[in-house]
């Protein structure tokens, strides 16, 4: 079932949002050689809750044996989402995907950001940049009349256009009181296809693209999606309300760019 947001719900909702964006900027600002990724997590989790939030992620889905035990998914090189914070160091020329959610006001805010660290080579930098260009490209396509279908048109054209593998298995979703709502949003389709775009759906957009082919498989933690060939991937991901026929962001990649010292 599709929730229909009302305004005041979607202001709620950018709140969460913006929790996110800050704890993004918070973790660009810590992100060097040699910072370990437990550090990382922990300083997310104490910084969410200083805004009085909650972590999303932490417990996911049921808080029994087997749930998610951390507040960020820090996915390393060819891990593509849902990567375990461990005593893993980050090293130069690493790409890290930073994926995190929060609840506040009784809804989520969820989205990412592949961060280079350091001596990225170029061809892995380039990766990168065309799966944010992605986002973008998917992003523009909700408006009046458009559906599901014509988001991952878009961003499986560009993806693809580069030589890029777009994952299969995991997609965007829907997001309000619960982390995961319909529909579901993949990054790949055929335009017209799919439930139609209304005022009020609150989307969250996430492309996952691999440098070299599709397929992933789960790592030995249960968690982690690593990419069959061992090649890098990159994940970013946008909060999307649809408002008067468009999309309206309510993250915002601002606290990363300021953190990054980059002008947008």
């Amino acid at each position: 079932m599709i929730y229909i947001k009302t305004r005041e719900e979607i202001e709620l909702m950018r709140e969460a949002a913006l929790c996110v964006s800050k704890t993004l900027g918070m973790i660009a600002g810590e992100l060097k050689e040699g910072v370990e990724l437990k550090k990382l997590d922990k300083l997310a989790e104490e910084f969410i809750r200083d805004m009085g939030g909650i972590p999303s992620f932490k417990g996911y889905p049921d808080n029994k044996p087997g749930s998610f035990p951390a507040t960020l998914c820090l996915s390393l090189n060819d891990a593509v989402v849902h990567g375990i914070p461990d005593s893993r160091v980050v090293k130069d020329g690493d790409v890290l995907s930073v994926d995190c959610g929060v609840i506040k006001n009784g809804f989520h805010g969820d989205h990412a950001y592949t961060f280079c660290i350091g001596n990225v080579k170029p061809e892995v930098r380039k990766m990168v940049e065309v799966t944010k260009e992605c986002l973008y490209k998917g992003i523009e396509q909700v408006t009046a009349n458009n559906r599901i279908g014509d988001i991952g048109f878009a961003i499986q054209q560009h993806a693809e256009k580069h030589g890029y593998g777009v994952v299969r298995e995991l997609v965007g979703h829907g997001l309000g009181r619960s982390l995961h709502e319909d529909p579901q949003v993949p990054n790949y389709g055929r335009r017209g296809t799919g439930p139609k775009l209304r005022d009020g759906m609150v989307i969250a957009i996430e492309p996952m693209i691999n440098m070299g082919k599709k397929e992933v498989r789960t790592a030995s933690n249960g968690w982690d999606i690593i990419t069959k060939d061992g090649l890098p991937s990159a994940h970013f991901e946008h909060d999307v309300a649809m408002i008067d026929g468009k999309a309206e962001i309510l993250s915002t990649f601002d606290y990363v760019y300021e953190a990054l010292g980059i002008k947008k």
